[in-house]
Protein backbone atom coordinates (compact mmCIF):
# COMPACT_ATOMS: atom_id res chain seq x y z
CA UNK A 1 0.00 0.00 0.00
CA UNK A 2 0.66 3.42 -0.76
CA UNK A 3 0.52 6.46 2.15
CA UNK A 4 1.55 10.11 1.76
CA UNK A 5 4.37 11.58 3.09
CA UNK A 6 2.22 13.54 5.64
CA UNK A 7 0.08 9.92 6.41
CA UNK A 8 2.95 7.01 6.58
CA UNK A 9 3.41 7.46 10.47
CA UNK A 10 -0.30 7.36 11.39
CA UNK A 11 -1.04 5.27 8.81
CA UNK A 12 1.65 2.74 10.13
CA UNK A 13 0.74 3.40 13.59
CA UNK A 14 -3.07 2.61 12.83
CA UNK A 15 -2.65 -0.38 11.54
CA UNK A 16 -0.97 -1.84 14.81
CA UNK A 17 1.02 -4.82 13.25
CA UNK A 18 -0.63 -5.29 10.19
CA UNK A 19 2.76 -4.26 7.46
CA UNK A 20 5.51 -6.27 7.78
CA UNK A 21 7.09 -4.07 5.60
CA UNK A 22 7.81 -0.26 5.88
CA UNK A 23 10.02 1.53 2.96
CA UNK A 24 10.10 5.05 2.84
CA UNK A 25 12.23 6.56 -0.08
CA UNK A 26 13.15 10.39 -1.56
CA UNK A 27 15.32 12.85 -1.12
CA UNK A 28 13.88 13.95 2.27
CA UNK A 29 16.49 10.72 4.23
CA UNK A 30 16.09 12.60 7.12
CA UNK A 31 12.46 13.52 7.19
CA UNK A 32 11.81 9.22 6.04
CA UNK A 33 14.12 8.07 9.07
CA UNK A 34 12.42 10.14 11.36
CA UNK A 35 8.91 8.79 10.53
CA UNK A 36 10.26 4.81 10.10
CA UNK A 37 11.36 5.78 13.82
CA UNK A 38 7.97 7.41 14.85
CA UNK A 39 6.37 4.37 13.97
CA UNK A 40 8.91 2.12 15.70
CA UNK A 41 8.58 4.22 18.90
CA UNK A 42 5.05 3.34 18.82
CA UNK A 43 5.22 -0.12 18.38
CA UNK A 44 3.90 -1.89 21.84
CA UNK A 45 7.04 -3.66 21.95
CA UNK A 46 10.06 -2.79 19.70
CA UNK A 47 12.57 -4.71 21.29
CA UNK A 48 16.25 -4.97 20.10
CA UNK A 49 17.23 -2.89 16.93
CA UNK A 50 19.16 -5.03 14.18
CA UNK A 51 20.73 -2.65 12.06
CA UNK A 52 21.58 -3.63 8.13
CA UNK A 53 23.36 -1.43 5.46
CA UNK A 54 22.40 -2.07 1.73
CA UNK A 55 26.14 -3.18 0.88
CA UNK A 56 25.41 -5.81 3.44
CA UNK A 57 22.34 -7.05 2.11
CA UNK A 58 23.24 -6.49 -1.51
CA UNK A 59 25.96 -9.33 -0.76
CA UNK A 60 23.66 -11.02 0.97
CA UNK A 61 20.02 -11.02 -0.16
CA UNK A 62 19.05 -14.50 2.51
CA UNK A 63 20.26 -12.20 5.42
CA UNK A 64 16.91 -9.93 5.77
CA UNK A 65 14.84 -12.87 5.53
CA UNK A 66 17.17 -14.80 8.08
CA UNK A 67 17.41 -11.89 10.49
CA UNK A 68 13.32 -11.47 10.63
CA UNK A 69 12.94 -14.65 11.51
CA UNK A 70 15.59 -15.32 14.28
CA UNK A 71 15.45 -14.92 17.67
CA UNK A 72 17.82 -12.58 20.26
CA UNK A 73 19.87 -14.12 22.55
CA UNK A 74 17.49 -13.57 25.39
CA UNK A 75 14.26 -14.31 23.34
CA UNK A 76 13.03 -10.71 23.20
CA UNK A 77 11.34 -8.66 20.47
CA UNK A 78 13.80 -7.19 17.67
CA UNK A 79 12.78 -4.91 14.55
CA UNK A 80 15.00 -4.51 11.57
CA UNK A 81 15.99 -1.37 10.50
CA UNK A 82 17.61 -0.72 7.02
CA UNK A 83 19.63 2.01 5.75
CA UNK A 84 19.87 1.79 1.55
CA UNK A 85 20.77 3.94 -1.24
CA UNK A 86 18.83 3.19 -4.66
CA UNK A 87 18.10 -0.71 -5.18
CA UNK A 88 20.39 -2.14 -2.96
CA UNK A 89 17.19 -3.32 -1.26
CA UNK A 90 15.52 -5.21 -4.15
CA UNK A 91 16.37 -8.54 -4.23
CA UNK A 92 16.30 -8.90 -0.41
CA UNK A 93 13.14 -7.85 0.11
CA UNK A 94 11.98 -9.52 -3.46
CA UNK A 95 13.24 -12.94 -1.18
CA UNK A 96 11.08 -11.40 1.74
CA UNK A 97 8.00 -11.24 -0.33
CA UNK A 98 8.61 -14.65 -2.08
CA UNK A 99 8.63 -15.89 1.05
CA UNK A 100 5.81 -14.47 2.74
CA UNK A 101 3.58 -15.40 -0.01
CA UNK A 102 4.01 -18.80 1.14
CA UNK A 103 3.44 -18.45 5.25
CA UNK A 104 7.24 -18.39 5.22
CA UNK A 105 7.23 -15.08 7.47
CA UNK A 106 3.61 -14.97 9.49
CA UNK A 107 6.12 -14.94 12.88
CA UNK A 108 8.61 -12.24 11.26
CA UNK A 109 9.76 -9.40 12.53
CA UNK A 110 8.86 -5.55 11.54
CA UNK A 111 11.15 -4.50 8.90
CA UNK A 112 11.77 -0.51 7.99
CA UNK A 113 13.99 0.41 5.16
CA UNK A 114 15.10 3.87 4.41
CA UNK A 115 16.17 4.25 1.20
CA UNK A 116 18.00 7.72 0.11
CA UNK A 117 17.95 7.77 -4.05
CA UNK A 118 15.22 6.10 -4.44
CA UNK A 119 11.86 6.70 -5.77
CA UNK A 120 8.27 5.60 -5.35
CA UNK A 121 8.98 4.96 -9.07
CA UNK A 122 11.83 2.38 -8.50
CA UNK A 123 11.70 -1.01 -8.99
CA UNK A 124 11.82 -1.70 -5.10
CA UNK A 125 8.83 0.77 -4.45
CA UNK A 126 6.72 -1.19 -7.23
CA UNK A 127 7.55 -4.37 -5.35
CA UNK A 128 5.79 -3.32 -2.77
CA UNK A 129 3.40 -0.94 -3.20
CA UNK A 130 0.42 -3.50 -4.13
CA UNK A 131 0.85 -5.93 -1.33
CA UNK A 132 -1.44 -5.32 1.58
CA UNK A 133 1.20 -6.47 4.52
CA UNK A 134 3.45 -3.82 2.99
CA UNK A 135 3.17 0.41 3.24
CA UNK A 136 5.77 2.51 1.11
CA UNK A 137 5.79 6.37 1.16
CA UNK A 138 8.06 9.30 -0.25
CA UNK A 139 9.18 12.03 1.46
CA UNK A 140 10.00 14.78 -1.05
CA UNK A 141 12.34 17.78 0.36
CA UNK A 142 10.56 19.73 3.55
CA UNK A 143 9.91 23.60 3.12
CA UNK A 144 10.24 26.02 6.37
CA UNK A 145 6.30 25.52 7.37
CA UNK A 146 5.91 22.15 6.96
CA UNK A 147 9.44 21.57 9.41
CA UNK A 148 8.19 24.50 11.81
CA UNK A 149 4.73 22.58 12.42
CA UNK A 150 6.64 19.89 13.14
CA UNK A 151 8.97 21.12 16.01
CA UNK A 152 5.51 22.46 17.40
CA UNK A 153 4.22 18.79 17.66
CA UNK A 154 7.86 17.35 18.60
CA UNK A 155 7.44 20.32 21.76
CA UNK A 156 4.55 19.53 22.75
CA UNK A 157 5.63 15.99 22.98
CA UNK A 158 8.42 17.15 25.26
CA UNK A 159 6.72 19.19 26.87
CA UNK A 160 7.54 22.81 25.74
CA UNK A 161 5.28 25.46 24.75
CA UNK A 162 6.81 27.02 21.63
CA UNK A 163 5.93 30.54 20.00
CA UNK A 164 5.26 30.05 16.62
CA UNK A 165 8.43 32.40 15.91
CA UNK A 166 10.98 30.25 18.11
CA UNK A 167 9.39 26.91 16.12
CA UNK A 168 9.95 28.51 13.27
CA UNK A 169 13.61 29.38 14.25
CA UNK A 170 14.59 26.11 15.37
CA UNK A 171 12.89 24.74 12.14
CA UNK A 172 15.20 27.23 9.69
CA UNK A 173 18.47 26.86 12.13
CA UNK A 174 18.15 22.80 11.75
CA UNK A 175 18.35 23.44 8.27
CA UNK A 176 15.11 21.58 8.08
CA UNK A 177 16.40 18.33 8.74
CA UNK A 178 13.95 17.24 11.62
CA UNK A 179 15.91 14.79 13.14
CA UNK A 180 18.12 18.15 14.30
CA UNK A 181 15.45 20.06 15.48
CA UNK A 182 14.44 17.17 17.21
CA UNK A 183 17.60 16.51 19.07
CA UNK A 184 17.96 20.68 19.49
CA UNK A 185 14.31 20.55 21.47
CA UNK A 186 15.75 17.47 23.77
CA UNK A 187 18.64 19.72 24.22
CA UNK A 188 16.08 22.44 25.10
CA UNK A 189 14.12 20.86 27.16
CA UNK A 190 16.65 19.30 29.44
CA UNK A 191 18.18 22.80 29.95
CA UNK A 192 14.45 24.10 30.56
CA UNK A 193 13.79 20.54 32.76
CA UNK A 194 10.45 20.42 30.78
CA UNK A 195 8.42 16.86 30.51
CA UNK A 196 5.26 16.08 29.21
CA UNK A 197 3.86 16.08 32.98
CA UNK A 198 5.50 19.51 33.88
CA UNK A 199 5.32 21.65 30.62
CA UNK A 200 7.66 24.78 30.55
CA UNK A 201 7.14 28.00 27.95
CA UNK A 202 10.69 27.96 26.33
CA UNK A 203 11.30 31.52 24.71
CA UNK A 204 14.30 33.04 22.62
CA UNK A 205 16.39 33.78 25.95
CA UNK A 206 16.69 29.92 26.65
CA UNK A 207 17.44 28.84 22.95
CA UNK A 208 20.06 31.29 22.52
CA UNK A 209 21.47 29.75 26.11
CA UNK A 210 21.83 26.27 24.71
CA UNK A 211 22.40 27.38 21.30
CA UNK A 212 25.37 29.94 21.89
CA UNK A 213 28.01 27.41 21.62
CA UNK A 214 26.99 25.77 18.51
CA UNK A 215 26.47 29.06 17.00
CA UNK A 216 30.55 30.19 17.58
CA UNK A 217 31.85 26.70 16.80
CA UNK A 218 29.50 25.05 14.78
CA UNK A 219 29.64 24.03 11.35
CA UNK A 220 27.93 26.96 9.71
CA UNK A 221 30.91 29.16 8.43
CA UNK A 222 32.56 25.73 7.01
CA UNK A 223 29.73 25.72 5.47
CA UNK A 224 29.06 28.17 3.64
CA UNK A 225 32.72 29.16 2.76
CA UNK A 226 32.38 25.69 1.24
CA UNK A 227 29.19 26.24 -0.95
CA UNK A 228 29.69 29.65 -1.64
CA UNK A 229 33.46 29.00 -2.97
CA UNK A 230 35.03 31.02 -0.91
CA UNK A 231 38.48 30.27 -1.69
CA UNK A 232 39.99 32.39 0.76
CA UNK A 233 38.09 31.17 3.70
CA UNK A 234 38.61 27.23 3.37
CA UNK A 235 42.01 26.84 4.38
CA UNK A 236 41.35 28.62 8.01
CA UNK A 237 37.89 26.79 8.13
CA UNK A 238 39.26 23.47 7.71
CA UNK A 239 42.26 24.21 10.27
CA UNK A 240 39.48 25.51 12.57
CA UNK A 241 37.84 22.33 12.05
CA UNK A 242 40.34 20.13 13.27
CA UNK A 243 41.72 22.42 15.96
CA UNK A 244 37.92 22.61 17.91
CA UNK A 245 37.20 19.60 16.82
CA UNK A 246 34.45 19.16 14.64
CA UNK A 247 32.70 15.49 14.13
CA UNK A 248 33.61 14.95 10.55
CA UNK A 249 30.57 12.96 10.00
CA UNK A 250 28.40 16.35 11.72
CA UNK A 251 30.28 18.20 9.09
CA UNK A 252 28.94 16.23 6.32
CA UNK A 253 25.27 16.55 7.23
CA UNK A 254 25.40 20.01 7.95
CA UNK A 255 26.59 19.94 4.39
CA UNK A 256 23.47 17.69 3.54
CA UNK A 257 21.19 19.59 5.51
CA UNK A 258 22.04 23.53 3.82
CA UNK A 259 21.84 21.50 -0.18
CA UNK A 260 18.61 19.91 0.73
CA UNK A 261 17.57 23.14 1.74
CA UNK A 262 18.86 24.83 -1.83
CA UNK A 263 17.55 22.08 -3.54
CA UNK A 264 13.70 22.74 -2.11
CA UNK A 265 14.34 26.63 -2.69
CA UNK A 266 15.62 26.69 -6.13
CA UNK A 267 12.47 24.05 -6.77
CA UNK A 268 10.13 26.60 -5.85
CA UNK A 269 12.12 29.47 -7.99
CA UNK A 270 10.23 30.16 -11.68
CA UNK A 271 12.05 31.88 -14.00
CA UNK A 272 12.32 35.55 -13.78
CA UNK A 273 11.62 35.30 -10.08
CA UNK A 274 13.79 37.52 -7.67
CA UNK A 275 15.92 35.17 -5.99
CA UNK A 276 15.72 37.31 -2.39
CA UNK A 277 11.43 37.31 -2.87
CA UNK A 278 11.44 33.70 -2.72
CA UNK A 279 13.52 33.67 0.59
CA UNK A 280 11.65 36.09 2.25
CA UNK A 281 8.35 33.66 1.18
CA UNK A 282 9.81 30.80 2.19
CA UNK A 283 10.65 32.82 5.54
CA UNK A 284 14.66 31.53 5.38
CA UNK A 285 16.21 33.14 8.36
CA UNK A 286 16.98 36.91 7.74
CA UNK A 287 20.95 36.03 9.03
CA UNK A 288 21.28 32.88 6.27
CA UNK A 289 19.66 34.39 3.42
CA UNK A 290 22.96 36.26 2.05
CA UNK A 291 24.64 33.17 1.55
CA UNK A 292 22.09 31.14 0.53
CA UNK A 293 21.07 33.73 -2.18
CA UNK A 294 25.02 33.41 -3.39
CA UNK A 295 25.00 29.64 -2.89
CA UNK A 296 21.66 28.92 -4.91
CA UNK A 297 23.69 31.11 -8.01
CA UNK A 298 26.81 29.10 -7.64
CA UNK A 299 24.79 25.78 -7.38
CA UNK A 300 21.82 26.02 -9.90
CA UNK A 301 20.75 23.65 -12.36
CA UNK A 302 22.26 20.26 -13.13
CA UNK A 303 25.23 21.66 -10.92
CA UNK A 304 23.01 20.55 -7.73
CA UNK A 305 21.82 17.38 -8.80
CA UNK A 306 25.71 16.37 -8.81
CA UNK A 307 26.75 17.95 -5.49
CA UNK A 308 23.80 15.60 -4.22
CA UNK A 309 24.98 12.00 -4.30
CA UNK A 310 28.70 13.14 -3.67
CA UNK A 311 27.76 14.50 -0.61
CA UNK A 312 25.98 11.03 -0.03
CA UNK A 313 29.12 9.22 -1.27
CA UNK A 314 31.21 10.97 1.04
CA UNK A 315 28.63 10.32 4.05
CA UNK A 316 29.68 6.71 3.65
CA UNK A 317 33.14 7.08 3.09
CA UNK A 318 33.19 8.59 6.39
CA UNK A 319 31.40 6.27 8.41
CA UNK A 320 33.27 3.66 6.70
CA UNK A 321 36.80 5.13 7.27
CA UNK A 322 37.21 6.37 10.49
CA UNK A 323 40.52 6.61 11.23
CA UNK A 324 41.24 8.34 8.14
CA UNK A 325 38.03 10.45 8.14
CA UNK A 326 39.26 13.89 8.60
CA UNK A 327 41.63 13.95 5.57
CA UNK A 328 38.99 12.49 3.50
CA UNK A 329 36.37 15.14 4.63
CA UNK A 330 39.39 17.78 4.21
CA UNK A 331 40.30 16.88 0.52
CA UNK A 332 36.41 16.67 -0.21
CA UNK A 333 35.96 19.64 1.34
CA UNK A 334 38.17 21.71 -0.77
CA UNK A 335 37.54 19.86 -4.30
CA UNK A 336 33.33 20.69 -3.25
CA UNK A 337 35.31 24.92 -2.56
CA UNK A 338 36.81 24.80 -6.55
CA UNK A 339 34.27 23.26 -8.27
CA UNK A 340 32.12 25.99 -6.81
CA UNK A 341 34.16 28.56 -7.43
CA UNK A 342 34.63 27.62 -11.18
CA UNK A 343 30.98 28.69 -11.14
CA UNK A 344 31.42 32.42 -10.65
Amino acid sequence: MKAAQKDFAQKAIAAKGKYRLHFVCGPDEAGASAAALKVIAALPDPGERVEISGQELKSDPVRLVDEARSTSLFGDTRHLFVRVSGEEAHDALASFCELADRGDVDNAWPVFVVASSCTDKSRTAKLLIDRADALVAMFYLPDLPFVTAEVRAMADAAGLRLSGDLAQRIASASGLDVRLAGSELEKLALYLDATPQNPKPADAAAWDAIGAKTEDDGFAPLVNAVLSGDLRKVPGEIARMREIPLNPVGVALALERRTAQIAGLAARLRPGDDIARVLESQRVFFKDRAEITRQMKQWSGGKLDRLVPRLTALHRALLANSQTAELLLAQELTLIARFAAARR
